[in-house]
C-alpha cells in the first residue's frame, strides 16, 4: 500500500541545484516551486543560486527559477523584486491563477504600467517594459474572455489602453449599459481633463457605430466636450425625421441640455441648427386649381388663380414673379425647430418652472407680517433681514405681495439696504424674462441714465435685472451695457457689473469685457470690486487668459475690495478646468496678499469641484491648518466641501472635524 511522502526539509532539493546535469536542476526547481508556500525561509538562503540560474542562458528552465525566485521575494515582501522575475517567467506566470501571489502582483503589475502610460502619455522620455504590457494585456484578455467587462473596463481605463476598453465594450452583451457603466466611471474615476477628453471621444465612437445610437447620450458627451456642432447635426437629424417620436427625443434632449445651464454653449447649438430649406415655387400652369406647395405664397395678392399664368406668357422670362415655397416636410421641420429653438433658449423651461412655484407657493405672508410688526424701526440689521426672508420665500415664485402692501415700510431702507430690497424683487421674479424689466422699470436708470431716485435703488434694479435674467440674458445685456457706460455713480456701476456678469454667464463676451474693464480700471473700490467678480462670471469656466490680466491688476490695485472682487473673479474663470488651473493656483496660493490665497482656496474649490481629487484635498488641509490668515483657513475649509460634495462619506476621513 503505497504511503504519502511527507516533506519536512527543502535542504535535499536545495541541494540538487549544485549537481552538474541540467534534469536534476529542473526536478529541484519544480519541487521547489511546489513546495515554496511552506519551505520559502529556507529556499530564501539559496536565492543567489537560483538567481544564478535564471541569467544563465544556456538553461533552457531559466523561466521556471525566475518564477521561484519571483515567489521567494514575495513572501520576503519585496515586491518589486518579485514583480520584476514574475516579468522574467513569461508565460509561467499564470494570471488565471487564483492565489494571494498572483492577484498581489497582478496588482502591483496594474499600478505599474498605470504610471508608466501615465508618463508615457505626458511625453516624460520613460520606456513601457513590452513583459509588463504583456502580463497586463494577458489580464484584460482573460477578463474580456470570462465575461468580467466591468473590470476589464477598469483595467483598461486606469491603463489609458483605449484600444483595450474599445474591445471590451464592444464585446459585451449589453453594449449599451456597458457604455453606461463608462460615462459614470469617465467622470467619477478619471481625474485628468485631458483623458477623460479621449475616453469620452471614443464613447462616441462607439455609440455612433450602434444600430440605434443612443443620441441623449451622445449629445450628453458632445456637451461635455464642448462640441456643438456634433449636437447640431443630430438635433436637425431627428427634427428632419418622419418618425414623431424622434422628434420628440430632439426635444428631450434640449431639455437635457438647458438643465446643465450653460448659456455659452446653448446659443451656440441654437444659432447653428439650419433654417429650412426653401425653393422657388414652381409656375402653375393654366387653369390649375392650387398652387403647388402646402405654404405657396400668391404671387400677386387678390388675383384668380388663371392670371399668375396669363401674366407669364406676356411677359418676359427674366421678370417672371418667382415666389419661395417649403414643401411639406420642411413646413415640419420649421415648426419643430421654433419649438426646439425656444427650449435651448430656457424660455420654455422657465416657463414651466414658474408656473410650477406659482402653483405651490406655500409661503406663509403672516410668518413676515409678526416678523415685520417685532422689528424695531430703527434696527437696520433686521429690517434687511427681513426683506431678504421675503425674497428668499418667494424666490421664482413672482409673489411679491408682501412688497406691495408694505411700501411704507420699505421705504425705510437706507443706503445699500436700499440696494439689496430692490435686487430683492429680481431673487422673487427670477425667471420672469419676458416682463422683468417693466417690472422693475420704475426703479431704473431713465434712458439708462441716472434717474431722479436713489442711486442704491438704481443700482440694485439693474442688479435685480441680472438675477431675473441669469444664464439667459440676450434680452437685456444690451441695457445694461448701455446703463454702465452712461453712468458715473459707482453704486449704480456696482448694479450694472453684477447685472452684466449674471446676465453673460459664461458666454466669455469680449465687448462686455472690455466695458466691465473699464470700470475696474476707473479704480473705484465699489464698483471695481463688482467688476472683477463680474469679469469671472462672464468668463466661468473658460480657463481664460484674462486671469493673468486680472491678476496684474489685483497687483496694482490698493483697494482690498477690488483685490478681493478680482480673487473671486479670477477662481471662477477656472470653474471646472481641473489640472489646466494648476499653474494659476500656484500663484495664488503663494502670493504674499492673504486675499490673494483667500481667492486660491476658492480656486481649488471650483477647479476641482465634486472631484474628491487627493492633490486638491491635500493642499486645501495644508492650508486650513498652516496659513497665518484666519480668512484662508475658513476659506480653505469650506473649499473641502466643494471638492467633497460628490463622496461626503470621504469627510471623516480627511479628519476635517479635526480642525474644528
Amino acid at each position: 500500500m503505497a504511503t504519502a511522502m511527507v516533506i519536512s526539509s527543502a535542504n535535499s532539493l536545495l541541494a540538487m541545484l549544485n549537481e552538474p546535469h541540467p534534469h536534476l536542476k529542473v526536478h529541484a526547481l519544480s519541487n521547489l516551486n511546489a513546495f515554496v508556500d511552506n519551505f520559502w525561509p529556507e529556499i530564501s538562503t539559496s536565492v543567489t543560486l537560483i538567481e544564478s540560474l535564471y541569467e544563465d542562458e544556456e538553461f533552457d528552465q531559466r523561466q521556471l527559477a525566475a518564477l521561484l525566485v519571483s515567489k521567494v521575494f514575495y513572501y520576503l515582501g519585496e515586491l518589486n523584486d518579485s514583480l520584476s522575475y514574475a516579468l522574467g517567467a513569461g508565460p509561467l506566470f499564470d494570471v488565471s491563477e487564483d492565489s494571494d501571489y498572483v492577484h498581489t502582483l497582478l496588482a502591483k503589475a496594474i499600478d505599474e504600467y498605470a504610471a508608466l502610460r501615465s508618463k508615457e502619455l505626458n511625453r516624460e522620455a520613460v520606456k513601457v517594459d513590452p513583459r509588463l504590457e504583456a502580463i497586463v494585456e494577458r489580464m484584460l484578455d482573460k477578463c474580456i474572455l470570462e465575461g468580467k467587462f466591468q473590470q476589464a473596463i477598469g483595467i483598461a481605463v486606469e491603463c489609458r489602453r483605449l484600444d483595450k476598453l474599445e474591445e471590451a465594450i464592444t464585446k459585451s452583451d449589453n453594449i449599451q449599459g456597458t457604455l453606461s457603466y463608462c460615462i459614470n466611471i469617465s467622470h467619477t474615476f478619471v481625474n485628468l481633463r485631458e483623458y477623460r477628453r479621449e475616453v469620452l471621444l471614443l464613447l462616441v465612437k462607439i455609440y455612433q457605430k450602434l444600430p440605434t445610437p443612443d443620441y441623449l447620450s451622445i449629445c450628453q458627451c458632445l456637451m461635455d466636450l464642448d462640441d456643438p456642432e456634433g449636437v447640431v447635426s443630430i438635433l436637425e437629424k431627428l427634427l428632419r425625421s418622419a418618425n414623431k417620436d424622434e422628434a420628440l427625443l430632439a426635444f428631450q434632449i434640449a431639455f437635457d441640455l438647458v438643465e446643465n445651464e450653460r448659456q455659452a454653449f446653448l446659443l451656440n447649438v441654437r444659432d447653428r441648427l439650419p433654417e429650412p430649406k426653401l425653393k422657388p415655387s414652381e409656375v402653375p400652369q393654366h387653369g390649375s386649381s392650387e398652387p403647388v406647395g402646402a405654404q405657396n405664397q400668391e404671387v400677386n395678392a387678390g388675383s384668380d388663380q388663371t392670371s399668375p399664368s396669363e401674366d407669364v406668357s406676356m411677359a418676359d422670362e427674366a421678370n417672371t414673379p418667382v415666389s419661395n415655397v417649403m414643401d411639406p416636410a420642411e413646413v415640419t421641420y420649421a415648426d419643430r425647430l421654433v419649438k426646439v429653438k425656444g427650449i435651448l433658449s430656457g424660455e420654455t423651461s422657465i416657463q414651466l418652472t414658474l408656473q410650477f412655484l406659482y402653483s405651490h407657493n406655500r409661503s406663509d405672508l403672516l410668518i413676515l407680517k409678526t416678523i415685520k410688526q417685532s422689528v424695531e424701526m430703527r434696527n437696520s440689521v433686521c429690517h434687511s433681514a427681513t426683506i431678504n426672508a421675503n425674497a428668499i420665500m418667494h424666490a421664482g415664485t413672482t409673489v411679491d405681495t408682501f412688497l406691495r402692501e408694505n411700501l411704507d415700510w420699505l421705504s425705510r431702507a437706507t443706503n445699500w439696504a436700499k440696494f439689496s430690497a430692490t435686487a430683492g424683487l429680481g431673487v422673487i421674479h427670477r425667471g420672469h424674462l419676458q416682463q422683468g424689466r417693466s417690472l422693475m422699470a420704475p426703479y431704473l436708470p431713465q434712458s439708462g441714465a441716472v434717474g431722479g431716485g436713489s442711486p442704491y435703488s438704481e443700482g440694485g434694479a439693474l442688479y435685480a435685472l441680472g438675477l431675473i435674467h441669469a444664464n439667459h440674458g440676450e434680452g437685456i445685456k444690451q441695457f445694461l451695457r448701455d446703463s454702465l457706460r452712461s453712468t458715473n455713480v459707482e453704486v449704480i456701476q456696482h448694479g450694472a457689473c453684477l447685472g452684466l456678469g449674471l446676465s453673460s454667464l459664461g458666454t466669455a463676451d469680449e465687448e462686455i469685457y472690455d466695458d466691465v474693464k473699464n470700470v475696474l480700471y476707473t479704480d473705484s473700490a465699489v464698483a471695481g470690486e463688482a467688476a472683477g467678480i463680474s469679469m469671472g462670471l462672464l468668463m466661468v469656466g473658460s480657463g481664460s487668459e484674462k486671469a493673468s490680466e486680472m491678476l496684474a491688476y489685483a497687483h496694482e490695485t490698493q483697494h482690498e475690495k477690488i483685490i478681493r472682487g478680482l480673487a473671486l473673479g479670477i477662481a471662477l474663470t477656472v470653474y471646472g478646468r481641473e489640472e489646466e488651473a494648476d499653474t494659476l493656483i500656484e500663484q495664488l496660493t503663494r502670493d504674499q496678499d492673504p486675499i490673494l490665497r483667500y481667492g486660491g482656496m476658492y480656486a481649488l474649490a471650483l477647479a476641482y469641484r465634486g472631484t474628491a481629487n487627493n492633490k486638491a484635498i491635500r493642499q486645501l488641509l495644508h492650508f486650513a491648518v498652516s496659513d497665518v490668515s484666519d480668512d484662508v483657513r475658513r476659506t480653505a475649509v469650506l473649499a473641502l466641501g466643494f471638492v467633497l460634495y460628490s463622496e461626503p462619506e470621504q469627510v471623516d476621513s480627511t479628519n476635517c472635524f479635526s480642525l474644528i
